[in-house]
């Protein structure tokens, strides 16, 4: 059976090798042990890598060559900066630095102008989590970055969000046959938008919340359920339940506050 061929930067993506788990750690050993062919092999063993990366953008572009030049790019940086005594395979640690050098090029040639300060925080904002995830194999919290750059988390979120592509509000979401539905469609009316700060504090005051309380306002605001309906599923009095509520509710705008 033939194999469906893709021709980008002149390379027949079809034929593209793809090395195993244990092939790519024999390679690795071969580098560090001053092979001049183990690290090349290991690039071109791992194209396969900056095409499965490369589908979740391709509707950003009309010409995938860019992308695919700038997605190896991230495979070299990876494959370099790749330690074996981390025990991951080389595509968990590869793929996120792969997505982010294609996510950065995309962004710096957007039309769409940001702030410098903005993509400040933004830039080092991601650098942060890149070198925590590179070094110790997990990502740091916003909180996290914000108190390092000192900075407020609502600045942090705010800078990352001005860094999502702009979609347009007659962008189709969904369609069964019948009548399309539009973002346009799925928009809230002014009345009912919270700026992204009061979001952000309303999380926090929630968390503090014991679980029962967080189950209560879940099931009466947003799956409807009445206070009697709760009161027999969790086995206590209507009144119970009402004076947890109303405790719950004055919480949460104590810490608004």
């Amino acid at each position: 059976m033939a194999r469906h061929k893709v021709e980008i930067s002149g390379v027949n993506t079809a034929n593209i090798k793809v090395l195993s788990n244990e092939e790519n750690i024999e390679l690795f050993k071969k580098m560090q042990n001053g092979d001049p062919f183990a690290r090349e092999d290991l690039i071109n063993g791992n194209l396969k890598l900056v095409l499965s990366i490369l589908k979740k953008f391709s509707y950003k572009v009309d010409n995938l060559d860019d992308l695919f030049q700038v997605g190896c790019l991230g495979l070299v940086k990876a494959i370099d900066n790749f330690d074996l005594s981390f025990d991951v395979k080389l595509s968990t640690y590869a793929c996120p630095m792969i997505a982010g050098e294609i996510k950065r090029y995309l962004r710096d040639n957007s039309a769409l102008r940001i702030s410098r300060s903005i993509k400040d925080i933004a830039y080092k904002t991601l650098k942060l989590k890149e070198e925590e995830f590179t070094t110790k194999g997990r990502e740091l919290t916003n909180l996290e970055v914000a108190n390092i750059l000192n900075v407020s988390e609502y600045e942090v979120v705010n800078a990352l969000e001005s860094l999502r592509e702009p979609v347009s509000m007659y962008e189709p979401i969904y369609n069964d046959g019948g009548d399309t539905i539009y973002l346009y469609d799925q928009l809230s009316k002014p009345r009912d938008e919270y700026g992204l700060d009061s979001r952000i504090a309303l999380d926090k005051a929630i968390s503090f919340l014991k679980p029962r309380e967080k189950k209560i306002l879940n099931d009466r605001f947003l799956i409807g359920k009445t206070q009697m309906e709760i009161a027999e599923e969790l086995g206590i009095s209507q009144a119970q339940i009402s004076r947890l509520e109303k405790n719950a509710i004055d919480n949460i705008k104590k810490h608004i506050k």
